[in-house]
Parts: C-alpha cells; sequence; structure tokens
C-alpha cells in the first residue's frame, strides 16, 4: 500500500509540477491586473491543459492536441463570458469574442494599468497559459524530457514578467516559489516500471556498472554546467537586480484622437450656426458635497464675472467635458492627451486637498455628437456601457472606435468643489510639472503683452490676477454667435483691439477662453482651455450649449474654472477707456475652424448616345438627320454655356467695388475645387480652404504624374489645416498697410491662395478697406490658381471644366452671403 501510494505521488510530481509552474505566471502577471479574476482563469487553464494531456496520455500522440485545443476553445469562451459579465459589457458572446480576437494583444499592451480583466485582456493569457501547459506536459509525460518540458512554462512566466515590466514591485517571492516547484518536480521523476520492479534488475552487473557510470558523468557534466552558468551570469543577473524593467507599453501606440479632436474648440463656431442640432440626451444624479454658486447651465443666463469656481451651479446645471487643450503653440490649442486603454474602474484620482468631491452620475445617449472624444462630468471614475480609453492627466474620455447615434453609456463622476475661502491667497505652481501650462510661445503681439502686464502690475496675488482678466474680458468685449473662429495670436490680437465697427472686440467663447489663457500665461498663471456643453439636469444637449472655458491651477486647490463671458445684455465699455495699445494698427488675421467635413460634389455625366442603328435605309436617315439636330442643339448648349461661364467670371473680376472683385475671386477658386471634386463647406475658414487648395493641387499633379496623391503637409505646411498662417499673417500685415497684395506670394501654385484669403478676411473685417491694386490681385491670383488646376486635370476633365454648369447654378441660387473666418 505505501508503495503503491509512492508510485503515485511520483507520477504526480511533474504534472503538478507543471500545474504550478503554468499557473506562477497568472499570478505574476495578476499583479497589473484589478481582481484576482485574470489569476483564476490562468490557474484554470494550466490545471485543465495538464490534466487533459495526463488523460490521454495512452491515447495516440496525433490524437491529443486536437482533444486538448477544444477543449480550450471551451474554457476560453466561458472565460470570455466571465470577463464581458465583470465589465458589464454589451453585446453577444460571438461579438465579444470576434473584438477580443481582433484587438486582444495591442489592447493589452495599451490598456492603463490597473488593467481589468475583460474579454480582450484575460483572452491572450488564457490562451498562452493553456498551450503552454499542453506543450509542457506534452514533452515532460509522453517523452519523459521533464527539464525539456519546463521550457514551455519558464517561457511564459518570463513573458509575464516583460509585460508587467516597472509597473509592479518586484516579483521575488514568486520567483522563488518557481525555482522551487521546478527543483521538486526535477527530484521526483515519473517512474515507468511496474509495480515491484527494477528498471536494472534485469541488466547484467557489467552493463548495470556502464549505466552507472553513464549516468555520473552526465550528472556530473550538468552541474559543471550549472555552476558554469551560475559564475558566468551570476554577476550580469545581480547587476540587474536594481535596474528598472523595461516595459513593453513604450513600443505600441496608444490609442490616438481624430484629427477633428485634436482640437475641438474650432468646432464652437459650426455648431453655432446650427444651434438646434441635437448631440446629446443627459440624465444627471447628484450626490454628495454640496454645490457651490457658479454659472447657469444655460446661455441666456451667464454668471457674474469671477462668480466661476466650480463645475456646476445651484440650479441643477452641469458642466460637461468634452475636452481639456493643454498645448497651444500661437496658432491652435491642442488636446495632446496619451489615452491607455481602461476598463469600467477608472484609476482613482488623488482630489486637492482643500477641496470637497461631490458624485455626479450620468446617463448618456450620442446622438448626432461625432469624433472619439467622450463626454463626461470631471473627473470620471466609472464608465459603463462603452469601452473607453482614459487621459488621467486631462481626466477626458475617448471611444477609440468612435461615437456612433445611438450610444448609451453610464458615467460615475468625482465633481471637486474648491474652497472658494482660500482662493484669494492661494498661490500658483512653478516648475517642471506645470511648464507645459505656463508656456508661451513664440510672436506674441506687443499690445497683448503689454495689457497682460499692465493687468499682473495692478493685481498682485495670482486669483487677483485670474479675476482682472476675467472682468477685463466681461467688462469690454461682447458675444456673437456668428463671429467666425480663429485663436492664433492675430486672431486673439484682432479680437482684443480690432476696430469695433470692423468686427473686432467681439467674438464666441472660443476667443475669450482663448484669450483669457494667454494673458494669464503671460501674467505667469498656469492656464488651459476646456471645451465642452452646459446642460441642465435632464433633456437633451443642443449644439447651442457648446461653449469653452479657462481653468487656472491653484496649489491646493487644483483646476479652478473661471468664465470669461459678459453679462446678457451689457454693454460693453470701449477697451481704450482702460487700455491704449501704441497706434499700430493690427492685422486681421485668421486660423483653421473646419467644423463639418465637405460634402462631395457629383462627376459630370456625359450626354447619353443616341438610338442603335437598325439598318433600314429609311431609318438611317431618320437617324442621322435625329443625330445631326441633337448634336446641333448639345452644341448650341455648349456654346451658351461657356458664353454664360466666361461673362459670369469676367463679372466677378471686373465690375463691382474692390471688395466686390475680391469676393468674386474667391469664388473663382471655391467653385474651382468643386469642379476638380474636392468641395469645401461654407464653414470652413479662409485659411483652411486655402491649404485645401494646396492639396488638391498637389493630389491632381501627383495622379497626372502616375505617382498617387502626395503628403498633404509637404504642400500646406502642417496638414492639419493651418498651412499659411504665418504666410498669411505676413501678407495681411501688408495688406494691411495698403502695400501691394502682391508682396506675400510670387507663385500662385504656393503661396497665393493664402494671399487671397488674406485680403477676403481683409474685406469681411474692414469693409471698404480693399484698393484696386488689392483687387487686380485678387483676380490674378484666381485666374492663376484655376488655370494650374485645370491644366492638372485629365484631358477629357479639362474639356468639360468650362461648360460646367455647377459655378452658374451656384450663382443663381439664393447663397448665404460670404462671412470671412478668422
Amino acid at each position: 500500500m505505501v508503495t503503491r501510494v509512492v508510485r503515485v505521488l511520483r507520477a504526480a510530481a511533474v504534472p503538478a509540477a507543471l500545474i504550478g509552474l503554468t499557473a506562477l505566471a497568472g499570478v505574476v502577471l495578476g499583479r497589473v491586473y484589478a481582481g484576482d479574476l485574470l489569476t483564476r482563469l490562468v490557474i484554470g487553464a494550466a490545471v485543465g491543459s495538464v490534466l487533459v494531456s495526463v488523460a490521454t496520455r495512452r491515447l495516440p500522440s496525433w490524437l491529443v492536441a486536437p482533444l486538448s485545443v477544444a477543449a480550450m476553445a471551451g474554457w476560453t469562451l466561458w472565460s470570455l463570458r466571465l470577463a464581458a459579465n465583470h465589465a458589464e459589457l454589451p453585446g453577444g458572446l460571438l461579438e465579444v469574442t470576434a473584438d477580443a480576437a481582433r484587438n486582444g494583444i495591442p489592447r493589452l499592451l495599451t490598456a492603463m494599468i490597473p488593467v481589468e480583466p475583460a474579454p480582450d485582456t484575460v483572452l491572450v493569457p488564457v490562451v498562452a497559459a493553456w498551450l503552454a501547459g499542453l506543450a509542457g506536459a506534452e514533452v515532460a509525460l509522453r517523452a519523459g524530457r521533464v527539464l525539456l518540458g519546463y521550457l514551455p512554462p519558464a517561457g511564459l512566466y518570463a513573458a509575464a514578467l516583460y509585460a508587467v515590466g516597472p509597473n509592479a514591485e518586484p516579483a521575488v517571492g514568486a520567483t522563488v516559489a518557481f525555482v522551487a516547484v521546478a527543483a521538486l518536480g526535477l527530484a521526483s521523476p515519473p517512474s515507468t516500471a511496474t509495480a515491484g520492479d527494477d528498471p536494472a534488475a534485469s541488466l547484467t552487473p557489467r552493463v548495470r556498472a556502464a549505466v552507472r557510470l553513464r549516468l555520473a558523468a552526465s550528472a556530473a557534466l550538468g552541474v559543471a554546467l550549472v555552476v558554469g552558468s551560475v559564475a558566468v551570469l551570476g554577476p550580469v543577473v545581480a547587476g540587474q537586480v536594481d535596474g528598472r524593467p523595461v516595459d513593453p507599453r513604450r513600443y505600441v501606440e496608444p490609442p490616438q484622437v481624430q484629427t477633428l479632436d485634436e482640437n475641438p474648440l474650432i468646432r464652437i463656431s459650426g455648431w453655432a450656426l446650427h444651434p438646434e442640432q441635437k448631440l446629446l440626451d443627459v440624465s444627471t444624479e447628484r450626490s454628495g458635497a454640496p454645490v457651490p454658486p457658479s454659472d447657469d447651465a444655460s446661455p441666456e443666463s451667464e454668471p457674474e464675472p469671477g462668480a466661476s469656481s466650480g463645475p456646476a451651479d445651484t440650479s441643477g446645471g452641469v458642466r460637461i467635458r468634452l475636452a481639456v487643450l493643454s498645448d497651444y503653440d500661437g496658432v491652435t490649442w491642442r488636446v495632446g492627451a496619451t489615452y491607455r486603454n481602461a476598463g469600467r474602474i477608472l484609476p482613482a484620482a488623488t482630489p486637492p486637498r482643500d477641496s470637497t468631491v461631490g458624485t455626479v452620475r450620468q446617463q448618456i445617449t450620442v446622438a448626432e455628437l461625432s469624433g472619439r472624444l467622450l463626454p463626461a462630468v470631471a473627473t470620471p471614475q466609472e464608465v459603463s456601457g462603452a469601452r473607453v480609453a482614459y487621459d488621467p492627466a486631462s481626466g477626458t474620455l475617448i471611444r477609440p472606435e468612435g461615437l456612433t447615434p445611438g450610444l448609451r453609456y453610464a458615467v460615475t463622476s468625482a465633481e471637486e468643489h474648491p474652497d472658494s475661502n482660500l482662493l484669494a491667497t492661494a498661490n500658483v505652481p512653478a516648475g517642471d510639472d506645470v511648464a507645459r501650462v505656463l508656456r508661451v510661445a513664440d510672436g506674441v503681439p506687443d499690445p497683448m503683452r503689454r495689457l497682460a502686464g499692465q493687468l499682473a502690475e495692478e493685481n498682485g496675488a495670482p486669483f487677483a490676477r485670474a479675476l482682472a482678466i476675467e472682468q477685463f474680458l466681461a467688462e469690454h468685449y461682447r458675444v456673437a454667435a456668428d463671429a467666425p473662429s480663429g485663436h492664433a495670436y492675430p486672431n486673439l490680437s484682432f479680437f482684443l483691439f480690432g476696430p469695433r465697427n470692423g468686427g473686432g472686440q467681439e467674438g464666441t467663447s472660443e476667443q475669450f477662453a482663448a484669450a483669457f489663457a494667454v494673458l494669464g500665461r503671460l501674467s505667469g498663471l498656469p492656464t488651459r482651455v476646456v471645451v465642452g456643453f452646459r446642460a441642465v439636469g435632464q433633456g437633451p444637449v443642443l449644439a447651442g450649449d457648446a461653449y469653452a472655458w479657462p481653468e487656472v491651477l491653484f496649489d491646493g486647490l487644483g483646476w479652478v474654472s473661471f468664465d470669461p463671458l459678459p453679462r446678457p445684455k451689457s454693454e460693453p465699455r470701449p477697451v481704450e477707456e482702460d487700455f491704449r495699445p501704441t497706434p499700430d494698427d493690427p492685422p486681421p488675421s485668421e486660423a483653421p475652424a473646419p467644423t463639418v467635413e465637405p460634402s462631395a460634389s457629383p462627376e459630370p455625366v456625359a450626354a447619353p448616345d443616341g438610338p442603335p442603328n437598325s439598318g433600314r435605309p429609311s431609318t438611317v436617315v431618320l437617324v442621322s438627320a435625329g443625330s445631326g439636330g441633337l448634336l446641333l442643339l448639345v452644341g448650341a448648349l455648349l456654346l451658351t454655356l461657356l458664353a454664360m461661364r466666361r461673362s459670369l467670371t469676367r463679372a466677378r473680376l471686373s465690375h463691382g467695388d474692390p471688395g466686390q472683385r475680391i469676393t468674386g475671386a474667391w469664388r473663382e477658386v471655391t467653385d474651382a475645387l468643386r469642379l476638380a471634386g474636392r468641395p469645401v463647406g461654407d464653414d470652413l475658414a479662409a485659411t483652411e480652404v486655402a491649404g485645401h487648395a494646396h492639396r488638391a493641387l498637389a493630389e491632381a499633379r501627383a495622379r497626372r504624374a502616375g505617382g498617387g496623391p502626395s503628403t498633404p503637409d509637404s504642400v500646406a505646411g502642417t496638414g492639419d489645416g493651418t498651412a499659411g498662417v504665418g504666410a498669411a499673417a505676413g501678407v495681411s500685415a501688408a495688406a494691411g498697410a495698403g502695400a501691394p497684395a502682391g508682396a506675400g506670394a510670387a507663385n500662385p501654385d504656393v503661396g497665393s491662395v493664402d494671399e487671397l484669403a488674406v485680403l477676403l478676411n481683409q474685406v469681411g473685417f474692414a469693409p471698404g478697406a480693399a484698393t484696386a491694386d488689392q483687387a487686380t490681385r485678387a483676380a490674378e491670383v484666381a485666374t492663376g490658381y484655376v488655370a494650374t488646376l485645370r491644366t492638372a486635370r485629365p484631358w477629357w476633365r479639362r474639356l468639360l471644366w468650362s461648360v460646367h454648369p455647377t459655378p452658374l447654378r451656384q450663382t443663381r441660387w439664393p447663397r448665404r452671403p460670404l462671412r470671412p473666418r478668422r
């Protein structure tokens, strides 16, 4: 009986060791997971794979792998269902499995620590553990190579250590356990002899001696190799003990936002054009800390300047964040966030020490909001109903798959309320940690520097400076819902100091928030711009509810929001009453502001052929006569269209005052883009259209050369809609000073469209200031660009170009008057 028990124990030693080695890999990997679900699933895979091999040991070897894989499929599907239920993910098992198989590895390496056990983050570890157990059991048990059979579990263990990297404490205990389990398995190899048999009993003494000698030599050689390896590798390994492991996540690109979402500030003016567009449906519940007084949730009831100190108001309204923009290069504000795939539970943020925290729960249904940015009240702690990626630095979310109408998700957020009694004496942080939100790009206009200096001199404490900037903007400027978009330095300079009767000193929340943030940084305040929505507790969120607000970082209080928008029905005081800049005339400027994707125009369709020839002489005569008449009719129609098109071009470029001629030249360019199959929307900024024109010409030339579309960045500067801003600003200064308009760009293919955009903005912002020379230059630019673009088209498109009726139709139908965008 004892002998049988010993034999069973010896036979079970190696399978148990294989299970333990494989399970320890799950223990190590589970240190970066939330909860112990991943560890339990990996242990189950280790046990199942080894037991299947033990149970099928007497079957043919070719049959073991299919049976084990079938068992692995069942365990994996059950594991995915458990993980989906744990993460509260919607969708059926087939949908969840397909998504996990498609995205398992990249999401595992881009997931935020701690990783939530979800189908896509447990699939790879479970499958890898099963395969390692299967391979190890087959080699160690069937082939009898125990040490070789340890290689798959050892490789899995090393892979787990590498995947964890520096994101957890060193796995000293697990590694010691791994070595101990391996040693026990080696000390008790499985026996293949029957009961009571001695493997060497049937051998002659001479053969037994030879076998023992051979075993002793092998053992000695093994010991020598182990000792030598320790002697050689020991110092190297010891030297790496204190080293920081490599994080494999740095080699995998995390989820990215679309170009549309990189600077959502420019979308505000587009939403303002369609204020009734329904973007979201929101249901809000609030609990916890009381809400301090703040701004109203409706655009009609703005708060008094300086009253904004929190994200919500007492009437049940709430600010829903869409994006936080911390990077500014003098042209555009950008998100600049690093998003990591996250589970349902988000990493808990440490609230500022002098703030109270309440809880806000929201049910949000997406209507017509596009992009990837996921709206939520700051700071989100739990998200269900949607797979998200999270940036802890800004507290913002994205949905990597993009927003779709009907998407419904729930967000629980920790709503921070700074102690307003401490604001007056609070300081602001400094140093490398906040250098990003203190950075001021080169090229700040001198009047802006003087204004910031004046406000800083008159107000010493940081909160006093922030409040002074807020009050200055609220008292001297007015909100205009149809104001052009743009927040580059020239835009802000025109907004702050431009003539009131020429479009200056008015703007949307885009200009108010951007101007506050820049003036704040010039005054030594760490600032950023937030884009979001005003929402009541229940009901829809419309495009007209979108707006931007600035925030300032205070020690111990965190980010505090301000609202520089003026009170409703208040008449702004002239800027000159409190600030008198030098007589420099700030030129009108512009920045990219795409808000909708341009719609494609239909390709021209050739006229249908005539009826087929029947072969009868009379029919031939009739058909010939009919065809001749049809050709004459088509020819007359084409000549009429050609004459009308030329007359339209002459009227646009030659008739009317200089402003009308510049506008006509701009319409020639936009009509040419439409004829080229690259139409532009009415909501695009002038400089955005100029960049679009550069890219259209470059792509047309590339296709004609047979090389495919060229890279937009090589033609349009930055490639993100900011093309030509610098050049345009320079030409703008020349134009504003009365210099010849052609001084800014000598080549119509490269820079002249930017020059034309500047002239258009001058017409919009300073009516009556354009000269006849500038109108002549605009006509030359438009004519040159249209001719160049037409030449780059295929021959059959060039034939249709001059007779296409689209420009005539666009001119006849009522159109919204051109309004340039800064």
